[in-house]
């Protein structure tokens, strides 16, 4: 494994992540408890960054993208493969697999685990500058979440979607290593399905009235549904002021805060597997 310093070190080879309750709005959002705040500020102190986000309801996305002032012509496209079993048990076991293709031939790679404690995380998996620990914090929900990044190419993520490349040669061998330390026994990279491709915007943008830039996503569905997402980040130790100040932008501009939040992964999981699950028709 190569720590932030160079240093080649061996990769983890059992899992060293303790799973950690997560809190995540299934409805209207509602203000978080006494208990909820504490578990925040305990997560942030183990993590690396914060990053706060806001899903919007259907009906604001034109009032939305009109009131950041976003141009819609500068968002980047993406295509979003995940990989999981057609019974979605890595979901269930809070592993995400995900390969990104990007516009101009690059790509990036990720496995993921969700919920966790960081303050079980191994010091050598921390060392790390591919791996990354956050907490995302959303109107009435957050969780904390471990992340091994990796890059390819377009093409391999074209080629393993097409079944001509294996699966696990997109990943570092410090991801696979990752990977296998909390996947499902017996549930292989290789054996993994593919779901999607998804098609994505993303646009960054720096607001002229709110001192920290904004990334503003959609997610298209092929079903033609679309999730908007709004979110921004922030040092740990900033958390409150600055959702206290993302809250206050985003009121500015007219979005709503109350609405139900949407997971994007989640949703794209298990529309693909409904769709793979369906008798076969003409699409």
């Amino acid at each position: 494994m190569e720590s932030a310093n160079g240093t080649t070190r061996r990769p983890a080879t059992k899992s060293t992540v303790v799973r950690k309750r997560s809190t995540r709005t299934a409805s209207a959002p509602k203000p978080f408890t006494s208990a909820q705040i504490l578990e925040i500020l305990e997560l942030a102190r183990g993590s690396g960054s914060m990053e706060l986000k806001l899903s919007v309801p259907d009906e604001s996305h034109s009032a939305a993208i009109k009131g950041l002032g976003l141009d819609p012509v500068e968002a980047q496209p993406r295509q979003a493969f995940f990989f999981d079993t057609p019974d979605l048990a890595l979901n269930g076991a809070g592993v995400v697999v995900r390969a990104r293709r990007i516009q101009g031939g690059g790509a990036d790679t990720v496995v993921k685990l969700r919920p966790v404690d960081p303050h079980t995380v191994d010091v050598e998996l921390r060392r790390s500058a591919s791996f990354k620990i956050e907490v995302d914090a959303m109107p009435g929900g957050y969780v904390c979440s471990a992340s091994y990044k990796g890059v390819c190419t377009g093409e391999e993520v074209l080629n393993v979607a097409a079944g001509t490349l294996p699966l696990a040669s997109l990943f570092a061998k410090e991801q696979r290593a990752f990977y296998d330390a909390h996947a499902p026994a017996g549930v292989s990279l290789d054996a993994l399905q593919t779901m999607g491709p998804l098609f994505l915007l993303r646009a960054k943008h720096q607001p002229k009235t709110f001192g920290r830039r904004v990334v503003v996503e959609m997610w298209l569905y092929p079903d033609g549904s679309r999730i908007l997402e709004i979110s921004t980040k922030c040092q740990p130790q900033e958390a409150f002021q600055a959702a206290a100040e993302f809250k206050a932008y985003i009121q500015s501009c007219g979005i709503p805060v109350t609405a139900e939040q949407q997971a994007k992964t989640r949703t794209a999981l298990e529309f693909f597997a409904r769709r793979a699950a369906a008798p076969a028709r003409k699409r």
